[in-house]
């Protein structure tokens, strides 16, 4: 069965992570088929683009999923292979520490340690042997590094703050709730905008511990506030005004919700009268001769697949609430074609999406196409419906090999619009 893939926070690929894993004490290792050959060793460099395949190259990484460093180990593997002489984990190792440790792992189980990074990189059993001279942990171990704990929101400092400029980010936390929350002028947007460099270029992924800027604003306090009938004077102005918050986020979203139904109407009459065609006047004198179906090459699926996750499937990963595209779960290497003729704005790579393709259509949309093992295209390239621009894959941040697709009216993440109706529009059935 094909695993559903989504977006979700970052953790190392799956395949990655179990050929890294040993009992403790390096007894009854888990180790995969190996041909015999010379004793493991790779330069520098060679290491350097494992870990830029791992981790992007951030050799203090701990996102909390049990895998540690530059090279991803995992915490047994770690001890097994001496690691605990350098530090008592990997991230809180150095490169050359790790290095060191993974130079062991590459000697016992050969370059399917590491079996998608290891082709990408070169690494291979017998290569140059780095100079390094790592240096041994001290006698007397160094405390442990602080590590953000997850608690409840409700019992966050940030939660009693009324104009703090600062905000931890903790477990369920969404960008649109801290934005609401936190009366961020602008929304979910500007708090983006204000953390882009701390968030990444994904505004879906947020993690615990993460300290982002925000400008609440909060109540601003008289020299009467003390008083008892102005403090319930506040409350009540307080109250009117929540309640008149409330009132005009229903009144948008309603609004909202009417223009994109009236847009879609508008697109389904578009598609009907293009896809309805008048018979030539020889048909039409002719009763026994039937109108040739016509067969339009306009639009196509992107890929021959089901959908997995739906478009606005709800889920606190996703920044705007819901998931902004459309997911298919399908092998990586399966070709993913142009939904309509376009062309190409971009092609490459696109953090958290991985490798992408986006596609101005003459419609003015924008469809993107994420998490991508191949492109076929280069920006600025002209292509038609169902032409292959790329190979699906689990490139970014994924759970597994699917294509993410979406439809923009804009090229920017936050206009999305429902990509499945975008192609009934056009007839195509998925």
């Amino acid at each position: 069965m094909a695993v559903r893939g989504r977006h979700r926070r970052y953790q190392p690929n799956r395949i990655n992570r179990a050929s890294l894993t040993v009992t403790a004490g390096g007894a009854g290792m888990a180790l995969p088929l190996t041909m015999a050959g010379d004793a493991g060793a790779a330069d520098v460099g060679t290491w350097n683009k494992v870990a830029a395949c791992e981790s992007g190259k951030n050799w203090s990484i701990n996102t909390g999923n049990g895998y540690y460093g530059g090279l991803q180990f995992k915490q047994s593997t770690w001890e097994a292979y001496g690691g605990t002489a350098y530090a008592s984990r990997a991230d809180r190792a150095t490169r050359d520490q790790q290095i060191a440790v993974a130079e062991k792992v590459l000697d016992a189980q050969g370059p399917g340690a590491w079996p998608v990074c290891s082709a990408k990189a070169g690494l291979t059993r017998g290569g140059g042997s780095p100079d390094l001279t790592p240096a041994r942990a001290p006698s007397k171990p160094t405390p442990p590094k602080r590590e953000v704990k997850d608690v409840k929101p409700e019992v966050t400092p940030q939660s009693t703050a009324g104009t703090a400029e600062m905000y931890t980010v903790v477990h369920g936390d969404t960008l649109s709730g801290i934005a609401d929350e936190r009366r961020v002028r602008g929304g979910w947007r500007q708090l983006y905008e204000a953390n882009r460099r701390v968030i990444g270029g994904d505004p879906d992924l947020i993690t615990p511990g993460q300290r982002l800027s925000v400008h609440g604003q909060g109540r601003r306090v008289s020299q009467d506030a003390g008083k008892p009938g102005q403090r319930a004077e506040d409350g009540t102005r307080q109250k009117a005004a929540e309640r008149k918050a409330v009132e005009r986020k229903a009144a948008e979203r309603k609004a909202a919700e009417k223009k994109a139904a009236e847009r879609k109407a508008a697109e389904r009459k578009a598609a009907e009268r293009k896809r309805e065609k008048p018979r030539s006047s020889e048909a039409a004198s002719s009763p026994t001769k039937q109108a040739r179906p016509t067969t339009s090459s306009a639009a196509s699926a992107p890929i021959a697949a089901s959908p997995s996750t739906p478009y606005r499937a709800a889920g606190s990963s996703w920044s705007k609430g819901y998931h902004t595209g459309v997911d298919f779960a399908v092998p990586t290497g399966t070709s993913v074609k142009a939904v309509a003729a376009g062309q190409v704005v971009s092609a490459g790579w696109a953090g958290s999406y991985g490798y992408q393709v986006v596609i101005r259509h003459t419609d003015g949309k924008y469809s993107q196409y994420g998490h991508l093992s191949a492109l076929s295209v280069r920006a600025g390239q002209k292509v038609g419906a169902g032409q292959r621009i790329a190979r699906s894959g689990s490139t970014g941040n994924s759970t597994g090999p699917h294509l993410h697709f979406e439809v923009r009216t804009g090229p920017g993440f936050g206009s999305d619009i429902d990509p499945l109706a975008y192609l009934r529009a056009r007839g195509v059935r998925i």
